[in-house]
């Protein structure tokens, strides 16, 4: 079924990206043609063990969520989350043909409707940078809200760049008006609540990476 725009997508003030025909095209130019690596190397990140409840909210086309499957194992589950009806779609078909059991919602980040104390690790990959920090903040709130106590919590997004060709690359990449960058974002998860936060480059320049916790 072809999801429409207009009757489908939740209301949400953040950016929703209803190309998802090109989205791949788009990481895989952002990630020098190493998207699969990309995809791995936030896996590795997010260190998630056999068993485990695991959400990536802004799920795009499921890539992260599709490789999230095989540390989870059989007695874990994926969930994706994300407010456009195109994104979910190719992340439905992806995980299909893969044959993995991904559930996957078209919901946004700031109204989930998974109860309380849910997941054991909430991802996120290439998505803060599209909401307004006030949107970021009651994001990371109901993310805080899902996640079980001590739950953790995995972004990686694009760096504030400090160089000409980091501006430049930057504005090819869409994010010429980034403004909130990854580098931001550990003061807000203080601010929202979350203990044991932790940031840090990535093998890729213009990305970083923050972890944080939820109260035990």
């Amino acid at each position: 079924m072809r999801h429409s725009h207009a009757d489908s997508a939740p209301a949400t003030r953040g950016s929703v990206i209803h190309w998802a025909g090109h989205y791949d095209q788009l990481v895989s130019l952002l990630a020098l043609g190493r998207r699969s690596r990309l995809r791995k190397m936030t896996i590795e990140l997010a260190r998630i063990q056999p068993g485990e409840r695991v959400l990536e909210v802004g799920c795009g086309t499921g890539d992260v969520a599709i490789a999230a499957c095989a540390p989870a194992g059989a007695r874990g589950s994926v969930a994706g989350i994300d407010a456009s009806p195109e994104m979910i779609a190719v992340a439905r078909a992806k995980a299909a043909r893969a044959g993995v059991n991904v559930e996957f919602r078209l919901e946004p980040i700031e109204a989930l409707t998974y109860r309380d104390a849910t997941f054991d690790i909430v991802l996120s990959s290439l998505m803060m940078h599209h909401l307004p920090d006030d949107l970021k903040r009651q994001g990371l709130a109901e993310i805080a809200r899902v996640l079980k106590p001590g739950g953790r919590l995995l972004i990686v997004d694009a760096k504030r760049p400090t160089t000409r060709l980091g501006r430049v690359f930057n504005t090819l990449m869409l994010h010429g008006r980034l403004k909130t960058a990854i580098q931001d974002l550990p003061a807000m998860l203080e601010e929202v609540g979350y203990i044991e936060i932790e940031s840090g480059a990535t093998e890729f320049r213009l990305l970083g990476f923050v972890r944080g916790q939820t109260h035990a």
